[in-house]
């Protein structure tokens, strides 16, 4: 094994664009998956709504991270 190899430097400086680019598409399937519940059963209906219920907590902690993150760099500068 070749153990002179070092890991790359940790580059956090996009991490608020990515979080907001996840924030946004967790979105976007929220409302696909809500459109979409008219032509579901109702087993399906329950499955959308909590998975949705989970996307709305994972938006809470990507924003906290948002803000965190943006925090952080400002801190940086």
């Amino acid at each position: 094994m070749d153990y002179s190899r070092k890991p790359k430097p940790d580059d956090r400086s996009d991490n608020v664009e990515k979080l907001q680019e996840m924030v946004h598409n967790t979105i976007e399937n929220m409302e696909e998956a809500e459109s979409t519940m008219e032509f579901s059963s109702s087993e399906d209906q329950e499955h959308i709504k909590a998975k949705n219920e989970r996307r709305r907590e994972s938006i809470e902690g990507m924003r906290e991270e948002i803000k965190d993150e943006a925090s952080a760099h400002d801190t940086q500068e």
